[in-house]
């Protein structure tokens, strides 16, 4: 499995923007998961002038074997000016919509749900206009945790289900996923006027029926929007590729995630967590909640 298909090769972006992006972010000393992961879109992103910007990091409390973030149980205190920094960049940028994630911090208390809520706080008295989407960690199930974090009011709450739970305790020893279905069904009833969303990757070994039924699962959760995307190894430390999937069995995906009633599914071989997520402003316009 380490020769990868066609279809998954990445058209070279134009390195002058890409470099003008890298700077603002150097500047102001931000992490971005784009870098962090090993994101195969960076160059498309970075040269539309758009990045998922890491906060709380670089270093994950977690170790899960398909993320190529670093591990470390004791990372770094937060920095106070952080969310300062991140409402420049997104200011300088010029973003029409900004994906705010963060490692896993099961160290804090509340999980890193302060930060979250001093950067969208932070963005929006700078770029008002900006529609603001988190992507945050299960928080432990720290519910009150969430509930800060909706109070600041985002327009997306994403939070990725990964994989099936057969694959839970090889993929992602530390979730849970009762517990990440209790998150998107606790947003709904918390703020219904927020989105909220969810990301599966695929190749390490799962059935069409098994993702299927994590797709129902969602739905019944009452998520949004949904993206799938493949499993591409990071290192050959970390978890192999089972299987490539073909983009005819993405679109297969798409039709029945818009079947079970998602208001929007991506789902390409290069689809991520925030690939295209600007693409939520149109969503909001044909599907408003406020």
């Amino acid at each position: 499995m380490t020769v990868k298909p066609d279809w998954l090769r990445v058209k070279a972006p134009q390195w002058e923007r890409v470099g003008n992006v890298k700077e603002i972010l150097r500047d102001l000393s931000l992490n971005t998961v784009c870098e962090e992961a090993s994101c195969p879109n960076i160059g498309e992103c970075f040269q539309a002038g758009t990045a998922t910007f890491l906060i709380m990091g670089p270093a994950c409390t977690r170790a899960c074997p398909y993320c190529d973030i670093d591990f470390e149980k004791k990372p770094k205190p937060l920095d106070s000016t952080e969310p300062e920094r991140l409402a420049q960049a997104v200011h300088r940028l010029k973003l029409n919509h900004v994906v705010i994630t963060s490692v896993n911090r099961d160290d804090l208390p509340d999980g890193g749900a302060s930060q979250f809520m001093q950067c969208i706080q932070a963005v929006r008295a700078l770029s008002p206009q900006t529609t603001i989407e988190v992507l945050i960690p299960d928080l432990c199930g720290n519910w009150p945790a969430l509930e800060a974090i909706l109070a600041a009011h985002p327009e997306v709450l994403n939070h990725n289900t990964e994989t099936i739970p057969r694959l839970y305790r090889r993929v992602r020893p530390q979730g849970n996923y009762p517990r990440t279905l209790e998150l998107l069904r606790r947003s709904r009833d918390l703020a219904p006027e927020v989105y909220t969303k969810s990301g599966i990757m695929v190749g390490l070994g799962e059935t069409d029926e098994e993702i299927r039924q994590v797709m129902r699962d969602l739905r019944e959760a009452d998520c949004d929007i949904l993206t799938i995307g493949q499993y591409l190894q990071p290192t050959p430390k970390h978890l192999p590729v089972a299987n490539w999937v073909t983009p005819a069995h993405f679109n297969q995906w798409q039709h029945f995630g818009e079947s079970l009633g998602f208001l929007q599914v991506v789902a390409s071989p290069l689809t991520r967590s925030s690939y295209h997520a600007e693409q939520v402003r149109a969503l909001m316009e044909r599907y408003p909640r406020r």
